[in-house]
Parts: structure tokens; C-alpha cells; sequence
């Protein structure tokens, strides 16, 4: 019997359009995309910006302890250089003019900043939660952000208040060194929380 397509399309020609494209449509969309996606995660880091190393600029905050005896002491107890991943930190100059009670060491992509004889941090309630660092109760701050840049940590067991704002990136060697610095000048005392 013979079949007459005269009269009418015949059905089995897109079919197999269909059966040949499907294929070679889904191979070019892998091509494209494995040359899309190939390049990233291979390409070099960009190189680390350079700490900045002059004169720090920074601004008051009422530090009006500052200038206390502790405070001095502190800031003359607190060493040049501050352990640091993956290079130690070197002291940096505080740019005039600016409160008593301050230090800064060069670090990227920020400094490392000590603020002495603060107000009591408001973050300081019966609930904190408080890390011991070289035998100094330290209260941590960050932004709240996914993946903090900086964190704060505020001494809260001693007669005047110290803050150390660090970069992530500087590990831990920082908050070590400046606690044995406070541990040596600071008499310990009890946690005020209100």
C-alpha cells in the first residue's frame, strides 16, 4: 500500500526537527555556559592594597577618660608592633588634632585603632556574652553584617574603658598583644553592667 502525502503535511518531519535541535540547542547552551564559567575562580587575586602608614586622622568619640593616669600608662606600655597574619602591624602617628587616649597601628584594608577611657558601652548588659583574653574580660561589637570587615572589642573589667577596633583579616595576634598591655597597666576589676 502506498502512501499519498499529497494531500496533507506529514507529521513525522517535525518530529524529528524536534529530535535533532532538542540535542544541539542543549550542547551550545553548555558550551556557552562552561566558557562563561570556566574563567572565574582561576584568575590571580588581586593583589592587597598596601597599609597606609601616615598620620591617622581620627575622629573624637568623648573619650573623657583619655587622659587619665591609666590611659597614659596604657599607651606607654602598648607595644611598636602588633602580631598580626600575616605581617606585624607597625605603630602609625595619630594626626593632630585629636583626643587623649589614642593609638593606631598600620594594618589593610583599615587600622587598627585603641581608644582608652571610654564611656561604658551600651552593649554591656548582664547577658553578654564576654571573652577572656590574657586574663582581660573583652566585650566583641561588630556591624552585624554576613561577614564582618572590622570588630571592636572593649575591655569592661577595668577602671577605665578600652576599645580595640581590628580588622578580620589581622587574626588575633593584635587583641593578644594589646590585652597583656592592659593586663600589666589596668588593675582588674568587677564588670559594671548597669
Amino acid at each position: 500500500m502506498k502512501v499519498d502525502t499529497r494531500h496533507g503535511p506529514d507529521l513525522r518531519r517535525p518530529a524529528v526537527v524536534v529530535a535533532i535541535a532538542l540535542p544541539v540547542l542543549l550542547a551550545v547552551v553548555v558550551a556557552v555556559l562552561g566558557l562563561t564559567f570556566r574563567g572565574r575562580g582561576t584568575e590571580a587575586a588581586p593583589a592587597p592594597v598596601p597599609a597606609e602608614t601616615g598620620p591617622l586622622a581620627v575622629p573624637p568619640v568623648g573619650a573623657t577618660d583619655g587622659g587619665s593616669g591609666g590611659c597614659v600608662s596604657l599607651l606607654a606600655a602598648l607595644p611598636k608592633e602588633l602580631p598580626a597574619d600575616p605581617d606585624p602591624l607597625s605603630a602609625r602617628p595619630i594626626a593632630a588634632p585629636s583626643e587623649a587616649g589614642v593609638a593606631a597601628w598600620a594594618a589593610s584594608p583599615r587600622p587598627v585603632v585603641l581608644r582608652c577611657g571610654l564611656p561604658r558601652p551600651a552593649e554591656l548588659v548582664p547577658t553578654s556574652p564576654l571573652t577572656d583574653v590574657n586574663g582581660v574580660s573583652w566585650l566583641a561589637l561588630t556591624d552585624n553584617a554576613p561577614d564582618p570587615a572590622l570588630t571592636t572589642y572593649v575591655a569592661v573589667d577595668r577602671p577605665v574603658y578600652v576599645a580595640l577596633t581590628v580588622p578580620t583579616t589581622a587574626g588575633s595576634g593584635p587583641l593578644q598583644a594589646v590585652s597583656d598591655a592592659v593586663a600589666s597597666t589596668l588593675p582588674k576589676g568587677p564588670v559594671v553592667v548597669r
